[in-house]
Protein backbone atom coordinates (compact mmCIF):
# COMPACT_ATOMS: atom_id res chain seq x y z
CA UNK A 1 0.00 0.00 0.00
CA UNK A 2 1.52 3.35 -0.87
CA UNK A 3 2.25 5.37 1.37
CA UNK A 4 0.15 9.04 2.10
CA UNK A 5 2.42 12.46 0.45
CA UNK A 6 3.87 13.99 3.56
CA UNK A 7 1.46 17.26 4.05
CA UNK A 8 3.83 20.57 2.81
CA UNK A 9 5.11 23.28 4.90
CA UNK A 10 3.69 26.78 4.65
CA UNK A 11 6.40 27.95 2.62
CA UNK A 12 5.89 24.74 0.56
CA UNK A 13 2.20 25.64 0.44
CA UNK A 14 2.92 29.15 -0.71
CA UNK A 15 5.56 28.54 -3.50
CA UNK A 16 3.13 25.61 -4.63
CA UNK A 17 0.04 28.48 -4.68
CA UNK A 18 2.62 30.69 -6.47
CA UNK A 19 3.64 28.05 -9.25
CA UNK A 20 -0.09 27.04 -9.90
CA UNK A 21 -0.82 30.97 -10.16
CA UNK A 22 2.34 31.00 -12.47
CA UNK A 23 1.17 28.43 -14.70
CA UNK A 24 -2.54 29.83 -14.97
CA UNK A 25 -1.69 32.74 -15.98
CA UNK A 26 1.03 31.52 -18.40
CA UNK A 27 -1.63 29.96 -20.26
CA UNK A 28 -3.39 32.95 -20.57
CA UNK A 29 -0.18 34.86 -21.81
CA UNK A 30 -0.35 32.26 -24.55
CA UNK A 31 -3.93 32.98 -25.03
CA UNK A 32 -3.42 37.07 -24.76
CA UNK A 33 -0.77 36.01 -27.70
CA UNK A 34 -3.01 34.02 -30.00
CA UNK A 35 -5.44 37.18 -29.67
CA UNK A 36 -3.36 40.32 -29.81
CA UNK A 37 -1.67 39.53 -33.01
CA UNK A 38 -5.01 39.04 -35.35
CA UNK A 39 -5.92 42.82 -33.69
CA UNK A 40 -2.32 43.99 -34.63
CA UNK A 41 -2.91 42.51 -38.39
CA UNK A 42 -5.96 44.28 -38.53
CA UNK A 43 -5.03 47.25 -37.39
CA UNK A 44 -2.24 47.61 -39.08
CA UNK A 45 -3.25 46.20 -42.30
CA UNK A 46 -6.97 47.62 -42.62
CA UNK A 47 -6.69 50.60 -40.63
CA UNK A 48 -3.10 51.49 -41.04
CA UNK A 49 -0.17 52.99 -39.48
CA UNK A 50 -1.33 56.14 -38.86
CA UNK A 51 -4.78 55.71 -37.35
CA UNK A 52 -2.93 53.09 -35.33
CA UNK A 53 -0.47 55.80 -34.08
CA UNK A 54 -3.82 57.96 -33.43
CA UNK A 55 -5.25 55.27 -31.71
CA UNK A 56 -2.39 54.54 -29.02
CA UNK A 57 -1.77 58.45 -28.53
CA UNK A 58 -5.33 58.66 -27.75
CA UNK A 59 -5.49 55.69 -24.87
CA UNK A 60 -2.71 56.59 -23.01
CA UNK A 61 -4.57 59.63 -21.70
CA UNK A 62 -7.49 57.23 -20.32
CA UNK A 63 -5.01 54.13 -19.43
CA UNK A 64 -3.23 56.66 -17.47
CA UNK A 65 -6.31 58.08 -15.36
CA UNK A 66 -7.78 54.93 -14.88
CA UNK A 67 -4.19 53.83 -13.11
CA UNK A 68 -4.74 56.77 -10.75
CA UNK A 69 -8.45 55.85 -10.09
CA UNK A 70 -7.30 52.36 -8.81
CA UNK A 71 -5.34 54.47 -5.98
CA UNK A 72 -2.96 52.03 -5.87
CA UNK A 73 -5.37 49.38 -4.43
CA UNK A 74 -4.33 46.90 -7.83
CA UNK A 75 -2.09 45.72 -4.75
CA UNK A 76 -2.83 47.53 -1.73
CA UNK A 77 -6.04 45.59 -1.95
CA UNK A 78 -4.46 42.41 -0.65
CA UNK A 79 -3.14 44.20 2.69
CA UNK A 80 -6.48 45.74 3.27
CA UNK A 81 -8.27 42.39 3.10
CA UNK A 82 -6.02 40.55 5.50
CA UNK A 83 -6.14 42.88 8.03
CA UNK A 84 -9.61 44.39 8.22
CA UNK A 85 -11.99 42.12 10.44
CA UNK A 86 -15.22 43.11 8.16
CA UNK A 87 -16.65 40.83 5.69
CA UNK A 88 -14.24 40.64 2.12
CA UNK A 89 -17.10 41.76 0.36
CA UNK A 90 -17.21 44.69 2.24
CA UNK A 91 -13.55 45.70 2.09
CA UNK A 92 -14.16 45.14 -1.53
CA UNK A 93 -17.26 47.69 -1.58
CA UNK A 94 -15.49 50.27 -0.07
CA UNK A 95 -12.88 49.84 -2.66
CA UNK A 96 -15.17 49.72 -5.96
CA UNK A 97 -16.91 53.03 -4.18
CA UNK A 98 -13.59 55.14 -3.91
CA UNK A 99 -11.88 54.08 -7.25
CA UNK A 100 -15.30 54.86 -8.87
CA UNK A 101 -15.79 58.01 -7.68
CA UNK A 102 -12.09 58.86 -8.55
CA UNK A 103 -12.96 57.49 -11.76
CA UNK A 104 -15.90 59.43 -12.80
CA UNK A 105 -14.48 62.56 -11.52
CA UNK A 106 -11.54 61.96 -14.14
CA UNK A 107 -14.01 60.54 -16.52
CA UNK A 108 -15.64 63.87 -16.92
CA UNK A 109 -13.11 65.78 -16.78
CA UNK A 110 -11.46 64.11 -19.95
CA UNK A 111 -15.15 64.22 -21.49
CA UNK A 112 -15.05 67.84 -20.78
CA UNK A 113 -10.96 68.65 -22.35
CA UNK A 114 -10.78 65.94 -24.88
CA UNK A 115 -6.98 67.80 -25.58
CA UNK A 116 -4.78 65.36 -23.36
CA UNK A 117 -6.37 62.17 -26.12
CA UNK A 118 -6.30 64.15 -29.01
CA UNK A 119 -3.94 67.05 -29.12
CA UNK A 120 -4.41 67.78 -32.96
CA UNK A 121 -7.99 68.55 -31.65
CA UNK A 122 -9.89 66.75 -34.69
CA UNK A 123 -11.98 63.76 -33.19
CA UNK A 124 -15.15 62.13 -34.00
CA UNK A 125 -18.63 61.94 -31.73
CA UNK A 126 -17.94 58.70 -31.58
CA UNK A 127 -14.20 58.81 -30.67
CA UNK A 128 -14.96 61.07 -27.68
CA UNK A 129 -16.82 58.70 -26.14
CA UNK A 130 -13.55 57.08 -25.11
CA UNK A 131 -13.36 58.49 -21.40
CA UNK A 132 -16.50 56.47 -20.27
CA UNK A 133 -13.66 53.63 -20.48
CA UNK A 134 -11.65 55.08 -17.16
CA UNK A 135 -14.76 53.35 -14.91
CA UNK A 136 -14.72 49.88 -16.43
CA UNK A 137 -10.76 49.67 -16.65
CA UNK A 138 -10.93 51.04 -12.69
CA UNK A 139 -13.28 48.79 -11.18
CA UNK A 140 -12.29 45.62 -13.58
CA UNK A 141 -8.38 46.01 -12.04
CA UNK A 142 -10.29 46.52 -8.17
CA UNK A 143 -12.27 43.18 -9.04
CA UNK A 144 -9.20 41.05 -10.34
CA UNK A 145 -6.95 42.12 -7.39
CA UNK A 146 -9.81 41.01 -4.86
CA UNK A 147 -10.41 37.46 -6.71
CA UNK A 148 -6.39 36.78 -6.79
CA UNK A 149 -6.26 37.16 -3.29
CA UNK A 150 -8.13 34.38 -3.24
CA UNK A 151 -5.78 32.67 -5.57
CA UNK A 152 -8.60 32.94 -8.05
CA UNK A 153 -6.14 33.86 -11.05
CA UNK A 154 -8.60 31.90 -13.72
CA UNK A 155 -10.67 35.02 -13.71
CA UNK A 156 -8.12 37.56 -15.10
CA UNK A 157 -6.94 34.92 -17.74
CA UNK A 158 -10.47 34.90 -18.84
CA UNK A 159 -11.11 38.90 -18.87
CA UNK A 160 -7.82 40.17 -19.81
CA UNK A 161 -6.44 37.12 -22.16
CA UNK A 162 -9.56 35.73 -24.04
CA UNK A 163 -12.25 38.34 -23.80
CA UNK A 164 -10.48 41.57 -23.89
CA UNK A 165 -8.18 40.95 -27.16
CA UNK A 166 -10.49 39.07 -28.75
CA UNK A 167 -13.47 41.47 -27.97
CA UNK A 168 -10.61 44.14 -29.76
CA UNK A 169 -9.84 41.63 -32.67
CA UNK A 170 -13.56 41.13 -33.75
CA UNK A 171 -14.90 44.38 -32.82
CA UNK A 172 -12.33 45.90 -35.06
CA UNK A 173 -12.88 43.67 -37.52
CA UNK A 174 -16.59 43.96 -37.74
CA UNK A 175 -16.39 47.74 -37.75
CA UNK A 176 -14.07 47.86 -40.55
CA UNK A 177 -16.38 46.03 -42.50
CA UNK A 178 -19.35 47.93 -41.65
CA UNK A 179 -17.65 51.26 -42.80
CA UNK A 180 -18.40 49.73 -46.73
CA UNK A 181 -22.00 50.78 -45.82
CA UNK A 182 -21.57 53.51 -43.08
CA UNK A 183 -18.23 55.42 -44.26
CA UNK A 184 -18.13 58.12 -41.54
CA UNK A 185 -17.84 54.96 -38.99
CA UNK A 186 -15.01 53.33 -39.74
CA UNK A 187 -12.89 56.25 -38.84
CA UNK A 188 -13.67 55.38 -35.31
CA UNK A 189 -13.22 51.85 -35.50
CA UNK A 190 -10.14 51.03 -33.55
CA UNK A 191 -11.85 53.62 -30.25
CA UNK A 192 -14.94 51.67 -30.61
CA UNK A 193 -13.20 48.34 -30.39
CA UNK A 194 -10.92 49.26 -27.45
CA UNK A 195 -14.33 51.06 -25.79
CA UNK A 196 -16.22 46.98 -26.30
CA UNK A 197 -13.02 44.96 -25.29
CA UNK A 198 -13.21 46.98 -21.82
CA UNK A 199 -16.25 46.72 -21.15
CA UNK A 200 -16.65 43.03 -22.49
CA UNK A 201 -13.56 42.36 -19.90
CA UNK A 202 -14.92 44.50 -16.97
CA UNK A 203 -18.26 42.29 -17.44
CA UNK A 204 -16.65 39.35 -17.48
CA UNK A 205 -14.17 40.16 -14.34
CA UNK A 206 -17.43 41.12 -11.94
CA UNK A 207 -19.27 37.59 -12.59
CA UNK A 208 -17.11 35.76 -10.54
CA UNK A 209 -16.40 38.45 -8.08
CA UNK A 210 -20.13 38.43 -6.80
CA UNK A 211 -19.53 34.51 -7.06
CA UNK A 212 -16.55 34.57 -4.88
CA UNK A 213 -17.64 37.39 -2.50
CA UNK A 214 -21.29 37.51 -2.88
CA UNK A 215 -23.08 41.41 -2.25
CA UNK A 216 -22.21 42.78 1.19
CA UNK A 217 -24.97 42.35 3.67
CA UNK A 218 -24.94 45.13 6.47
CA UNK A 219 -22.44 47.18 4.48
CA UNK A 220 -22.39 51.08 4.77
CA UNK A 221 -20.04 53.78 3.10
CA UNK A 222 -17.40 55.10 6.05
CA UNK A 223 -16.30 58.44 4.26
CA UNK A 224 -13.40 59.22 6.55
CA UNK A 225 -11.99 55.45 6.13
CA UNK A 226 -12.05 55.94 2.12
CA UNK A 227 -10.34 59.37 2.76
CA UNK A 228 -7.73 57.97 5.14
CA UNK A 229 -7.44 54.51 2.99
CA UNK A 230 -6.69 57.19 -0.35
CA UNK A 231 -4.05 58.66 1.63
CA UNK A 232 -2.13 55.91 2.68
CA UNK A 233 -2.40 54.17 -1.01
CA UNK A 234 -0.64 57.18 -2.55
CA UNK A 235 2.59 56.27 -2.56
CA UNK A 236 1.42 53.07 -4.02
CA UNK A 237 -0.66 54.43 -6.66
CA UNK A 238 2.28 56.80 -7.65
CA UNK A 239 4.30 54.11 -7.80
CA UNK A 240 1.74 52.10 -9.93
CA UNK A 241 1.18 54.93 -11.88
CA UNK A 242 5.20 55.53 -12.30
CA UNK A 243 5.58 51.66 -13.47
CA UNK A 244 2.53 51.73 -16.28
CA UNK A 245 3.98 55.29 -16.88
CA UNK A 246 7.13 54.07 -17.96
CA UNK A 247 5.67 52.18 -20.67
CA UNK A 248 3.81 55.13 -22.11
CA UNK A 249 6.95 57.70 -21.97
CA UNK A 250 8.05 56.84 -24.98
CA UNK A 251 5.17 57.03 -27.18
CA UNK A 252 3.65 60.04 -25.16
CA UNK A 253 7.50 61.98 -26.19
CA UNK A 254 7.74 60.72 -29.65
CA UNK A 255 4.47 62.56 -29.84
CA UNK A 256 5.80 65.79 -28.14
CA UNK A 257 8.70 65.74 -30.46
CA UNK A 258 6.12 65.32 -33.21
CA UNK A 259 7.01 62.42 -34.62
CA UNK A 260 4.82 61.30 -37.56
CA UNK A 261 1.63 59.26 -36.93
CA UNK A 262 2.97 56.47 -38.82
CA UNK A 263 6.21 56.46 -37.01
CA UNK A 264 4.16 56.49 -33.49
CA UNK A 265 1.93 53.43 -35.48
CA UNK A 266 4.96 51.46 -36.06
CA UNK A 267 6.26 51.97 -32.38
CA UNK A 268 3.06 51.21 -30.57
CA UNK A 269 3.29 47.73 -32.95
CA UNK A 270 6.61 47.02 -31.27
CA UNK A 271 5.41 48.06 -27.53
CA UNK A 272 2.69 45.69 -28.23
CA UNK A 273 4.60 43.37 -29.34
CA UNK A 274 7.38 43.16 -26.46
CA UNK A 275 4.79 44.23 -23.71
CA UNK A 276 3.65 40.42 -24.28
CA UNK A 277 6.37 39.29 -22.33
CA UNK A 278 5.17 41.49 -19.43
CA UNK A 279 2.22 39.44 -18.80
CA UNK A 280 4.63 36.94 -17.47
CA UNK A 281 5.91 38.76 -14.75
CA UNK A 282 2.23 39.95 -13.53
CA UNK A 283 1.10 36.61 -13.85
CA UNK A 284 2.89 36.16 -10.31
CA UNK A 285 1.88 39.40 -9.01
CA UNK A 286 -1.78 38.75 -7.62
CA UNK A 287 -0.14 35.44 -6.32
CA UNK A 288 2.78 36.85 -4.81
CA UNK A 289 0.99 39.78 -2.72
CA UNK A 290 -0.76 38.04 -0.39
CA UNK A 291 1.68 35.43 0.24
CA UNK A 292 4.40 38.01 0.88
CA UNK A 293 1.89 39.50 2.96
CA UNK A 294 1.43 36.86 5.09
CA UNK A 295 4.85 36.20 5.68
CA UNK A 296 5.69 39.75 6.60
CA UNK A 297 2.80 39.59 8.98
CA UNK A 298 4.75 36.59 10.90
CA UNK A 299 8.02 38.00 10.36
CA UNK A 300 9.54 35.41 8.05
CA UNK A 301 11.63 37.53 6.33
CA UNK A 302 13.91 34.58 4.49
CA UNK A 303 10.91 33.27 2.87
CA UNK A 304 10.39 36.55 1.53
CA UNK A 305 13.25 36.54 -0.02
CA UNK A 306 13.32 32.98 -1.34
CA UNK A 307 9.99 33.44 -2.76
CA UNK A 308 11.29 37.08 -4.55
CA UNK A 309 14.54 35.06 -5.72
CA UNK A 310 12.70 31.96 -6.73
CA UNK A 311 9.49 34.08 -9.04
CA UNK A 312 12.27 36.49 -9.92
CA UNK A 313 14.30 33.31 -11.72
CA UNK A 314 10.79 31.83 -13.19
CA UNK A 315 10.11 35.16 -14.20
CA UNK A 316 13.68 36.14 -15.84
CA UNK A 317 13.69 32.53 -17.74
CA UNK A 318 10.69 32.72 -19.34
CA UNK A 319 11.33 35.87 -20.68
CA UNK A 320 14.52 35.42 -21.47
CA UNK A 321 13.18 32.85 -23.58
CA UNK A 322 10.23 34.56 -25.30
CA UNK A 323 12.46 37.82 -25.75
CA UNK A 324 14.78 35.50 -28.06
CA UNK A 325 11.46 34.03 -29.94
CA UNK A 326 10.21 36.80 -30.68
CA UNK A 327 13.36 39.23 -31.28
CA UNK A 328 15.71 37.04 -33.55
CA UNK A 329 13.26 36.88 -36.39
CA UNK A 330 11.63 40.66 -35.52
CA UNK A 331 11.27 41.89 -39.06
CA UNK A 332 8.97 38.79 -39.44
CA UNK A 333 7.28 39.35 -36.47
CA UNK A 334 7.07 43.23 -37.50
CA UNK A 335 5.94 42.03 -41.05
CA UNK A 336 2.93 40.36 -40.11
CA UNK A 337 1.13 43.48 -39.39
CA UNK A 338 2.36 44.96 -42.76
CA UNK A 339 5.69 45.09 -44.64
CA UNK A 340 5.70 49.18 -43.51
CA UNK A 341 6.02 48.17 -39.98
CA UNK A 342 9.34 45.82 -40.56
CA UNK A 343 11.28 48.95 -39.61
CA UNK A 344 10.84 48.67 -36.62
CA UNK A 345 12.47 45.70 -35.69
CA UNK A 346 15.64 47.82 -33.78
CA UNK A 347 13.21 49.23 -31.25
CA UNK A 348 11.03 45.93 -30.67
CA UNK A 349 14.64 44.01 -30.00
CA UNK A 350 15.48 47.10 -27.77
CA UNK A 351 11.99 46.88 -25.92
CA UNK A 352 12.33 43.03 -25.72
CA UNK A 353 15.23 43.59 -23.57
CA UNK A 354 13.69 46.23 -21.62
CA UNK A 355 11.33 43.77 -20.02
CA UNK A 356 13.49 41.36 -19.23
CA UNK A 357 15.83 44.48 -17.62
CA UNK A 358 12.50 45.15 -15.38
CA UNK A 359 11.81 41.35 -13.86
CA UNK A 360 13.73 41.97 -10.49
CA UNK A 361 12.62 45.14 -9.89
CA UNK A 362 8.74 44.08 -10.30
CA UNK A 363 9.19 41.27 -7.92
CA UNK A 364 11.77 43.16 -5.49
CA UNK A 365 8.68 45.79 -5.60
CA UNK A 366 6.21 43.29 -4.66
CA UNK A 367 7.90 43.20 -1.09
CA UNK A 368 8.93 46.87 -0.96
CA UNK A 369 5.06 48.36 -1.29
CA UNK A 370 4.55 47.10 2.17
CA UNK A 371 7.72 47.63 3.66
CA UNK A 372 9.09 50.70 2.40
CA UNK A 373 6.46 52.44 0.39
CA UNK A 374 7.93 56.03 0.20
CA UNK A 375 11.20 54.77 -0.56
CA UNK A 376 10.30 52.52 -3.48
CA UNK A 377 8.12 55.51 -4.81
CA UNK A 378 11.75 57.53 -4.58
CA UNK A 379 13.28 55.09 -6.70
CA UNK A 380 10.40 54.68 -9.04
CA UNK A 381 10.67 58.28 -9.53
CA UNK A 382 14.15 58.43 -10.15
CA UNK A 383 13.73 55.65 -12.77
CA UNK A 384 11.05 57.43 -14.83
CA UNK A 385 13.26 60.95 -15.30
CA UNK A 386 16.46 58.66 -15.66
CA UNK A 387 13.85 57.39 -18.78
CA UNK A 388 13.06 60.77 -19.47
CA UNK A 389 16.41 62.66 -19.73
CA UNK A 390 17.33 59.64 -22.00
CA UNK A 391 14.69 59.29 -24.09
CA UNK A 392 14.88 63.19 -24.97
CA UNK A 393 18.83 63.14 -25.29
CA UNK A 394 18.88 60.27 -27.45
CA UNK A 395 15.87 61.34 -29.20
CA UNK A 396 17.55 64.84 -29.69
CA UNK A 397 21.06 63.55 -30.66
CA UNK A 398 19.39 61.08 -33.59
CA UNK A 399 17.50 64.72 -34.70
CA UNK A 400 21.01 66.60 -35.03
CA UNK A 401 22.52 63.45 -36.89
CA UNK A 402 20.00 63.73 -39.45
CA UNK A 403 19.18 60.44 -38.54
CA UNK A 404 15.59 58.82 -39.75
CA UNK A 405 12.40 59.49 -37.23
CA UNK A 406 12.21 56.07 -36.38
CA UNK A 407 16.00 55.77 -35.44
CA UNK A 408 14.64 58.26 -32.95
CA UNK A 409 11.97 55.38 -31.63
CA UNK A 410 14.90 53.16 -31.44
CA UNK A 411 16.55 55.77 -29.03
CA UNK A 412 13.28 55.85 -26.63
CA UNK A 413 13.44 52.20 -26.71
CA UNK A 414 17.42 52.40 -25.25
CA UNK A 415 16.04 54.65 -22.58
CA UNK A 416 13.46 52.56 -21.36
CA UNK A 417 16.24 49.10 -21.04
CA UNK A 418 18.74 51.24 -19.50
CA UNK A 419 15.91 52.94 -16.97
CA UNK A 420 14.72 49.72 -16.09
CA UNK A 421 17.66 48.49 -15.40
CA UNK A 422 19.19 50.79 -13.26
CA UNK A 423 15.85 50.52 -11.48
CA UNK A 424 16.13 46.54 -11.19
CA UNK A 425 19.68 47.00 -9.91
CA UNK A 426 18.06 50.22 -6.67
CA UNK A 427 15.41 48.23 -5.72
CA UNK A 428 16.75 44.65 -5.40
CA UNK A 429 19.40 46.30 -3.62
CA UNK A 430 17.04 48.15 -0.95
CA UNK A 431 14.87 45.11 -0.77
CA UNK A 432 18.20 42.87 0.46
CA UNK A 433 19.36 45.58 3.14
CA UNK A 434 15.53 45.71 4.68
CA UNK A 435 15.37 41.84 4.70
CA UNK A 436 18.91 41.50 5.68
CA UNK A 437 19.10 38.82 2.83
CA UNK A 438 20.80 38.94 -0.85
CA UNK A 439 18.37 39.40 -3.39
CA UNK A 440 19.44 37.96 -6.75
CA UNK A 441 17.62 36.74 -9.45
CA UNK A 442 20.31 35.91 -11.84
CA UNK A 443 21.49 32.30 -12.78
CA UNK A 444 24.69 31.68 -15.42
CA UNK A 445 22.35 28.46 -16.60
CA UNK A 446 20.27 31.94 -18.54
CA UNK A 447 23.60 32.09 -20.64
CA UNK A 448 23.98 28.28 -21.24
CA UNK A 449 20.21 28.41 -22.26
CA UNK A 450 20.44 31.31 -24.50
CA UNK A 451 23.47 30.69 -26.73
CA UNK A 452 22.34 27.40 -28.60
CA UNK A 453 18.80 29.08 -28.83
CA UNK A 454 20.70 31.82 -30.67
CA UNK A 455 22.36 30.00 -33.14
CA UNK A 456 19.11 28.09 -33.69
CA UNK A 457 17.56 31.37 -34.31
CA UNK A 458 19.82 32.85 -36.88
CA UNK A 459 19.55 29.62 -38.66
CA UNK A 460 16.44 29.87 -39.32
CA UNK A 461 16.63 33.32 -40.13
CA UNK A 462 18.18 31.69 -43.58
CA UNK A 463 15.22 29.90 -44.76
CA UNK A 464 12.07 31.61 -46.05
CA UNK A 465 9.59 33.89 -43.63
CA UNK A 466 6.96 31.97 -43.19
CA UNK A 467 9.19 28.83 -42.56
CA UNK A 468 10.85 31.18 -39.42
CA UNK A 469 7.87 31.98 -38.14
CA UNK A 470 5.72 28.76 -38.55
CA UNK A 471 9.08 26.70 -37.35
CA UNK A 472 11.73 29.08 -35.93
CA UNK A 473 10.00 30.50 -33.09
CA UNK A 474 8.50 27.13 -31.92
CA UNK A 475 12.56 25.95 -32.57
CA UNK A 476 13.98 28.38 -30.33
CA UNK A 477 11.78 28.26 -27.87
CA UNK A 478 12.49 24.63 -27.67
CA UNK A 479 15.85 24.71 -27.39
CA UNK A 480 15.97 27.35 -24.88
CA UNK A 481 13.46 25.31 -22.76
CA UNK A 482 15.19 22.15 -23.03
CA UNK A 483 18.78 23.60 -21.96
CA UNK A 484 17.14 25.80 -18.96
CA UNK A 485 15.53 23.05 -17.95
CA UNK A 486 18.52 20.75 -17.73
CA UNK A 487 21.16 23.24 -16.11
CA UNK A 488 18.65 25.54 -14.29
CA UNK A 489 15.93 24.46 -12.94
CA UNK A 490 16.43 22.59 -9.88
CA UNK A 491 13.88 20.33 -7.65
CA UNK A 492 12.15 23.73 -6.46
CA UNK A 493 11.78 25.52 -9.39
CA UNK A 494 10.44 22.33 -11.25
CA UNK A 495 7.40 22.61 -8.47
CA UNK A 496 6.07 25.36 -11.52
CA UNK A 497 5.35 22.46 -14.00
CA UNK A 498 4.19 19.99 -11.65
CA UNK A 499 0.47 20.10 -9.87
CA UNK A 500 0.30 20.16 -5.89
CA UNK A 501 -2.32 19.49 -4.28
CA UNK A 502 -2.37 22.70 -1.58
Amino acid sequence: MAEAAAPLSAEQQDIAALAKGGRTNFFGFLLRLAARIPFLFIAGRLYGAEDLGRFASATIAVELAAQLATLGQKRGLAQQLASDDRDGAEVVADALLLSGFVSAVLAALLYIFPAPMFPSGHFTPLQRLLPLTVLPIALGDIALAALAYRFDVGATVRARSVVEPWTLSIVAGAVWLAGFTFLSIRESGLILAYVASIFAATLTAFVPLLRSYGLPRQWSPRPIDLLRLAVSNLPLAGADAIEWGTRKLDLFLLGVFQAPPAVVGIYYVAQQVATLPQKLKTSFEPILGPVITRNLQGGNFPAVARQVCQVGFWIIAAQAGVALALGIPGAAVMGLVGPGFVAGTAALALLLAAEVAAATAVVSEAALIYIARLRNLWISLATIALQAALTVGFMLAARRAGLDPLIQAAGAAAALAIALGCASLAKSLLLGSLLGERISNWRWALIWAAAPAVLVGFAAKLLPEWVELAFGIPAILGVYGAVIWRRGFGPEDRILFRKQTL
